[in-house]
């Protein structure tokens, strides 16, 4: 399955396919969603921390929550994440 989450620019297009997939051992960092404030998403990692990731609008927050709801839940695994401008685009298995 394939989806493409559009973040506020590119930077946070960044900071979430590199926080949320870690290529090098091919894992899945993160472990929940904390909060949502509007376009804002608020997830933790593996090693406790919490991150902010500014997404271009509320209908891709909920995009995404929809979709990593079941690798959060271990039913599905993220294999690859790819940045195209502002958008990130995550494909799971």
């Amino acid at each position: 399955m394939r989806t493409y989450i559009s973040c506020d620019d590119k930077y946070e297009a960044q900071k979430l396919a590199s926080l949320i997939f870690i290529k090098d051992g091919m894992e899945t960092y993160i472990t929940a969603i904390l909060n949502v404030i509007k376009n804002e998403l608020v997830i933790a990692l593996k090693d406790k921390s919490a991150h902010s990731i500014l997404l271009k609008d509320e209908k891709n927050v909920e995009k995404f929550a929809d979709f990593i709801q079941s690798v959060v839940d271990k039913e599905h695994k993220i294999i690859s994440t790819k940045i195209i401008n502002f958008d990130v685009e995550i494909i799971k298995e």
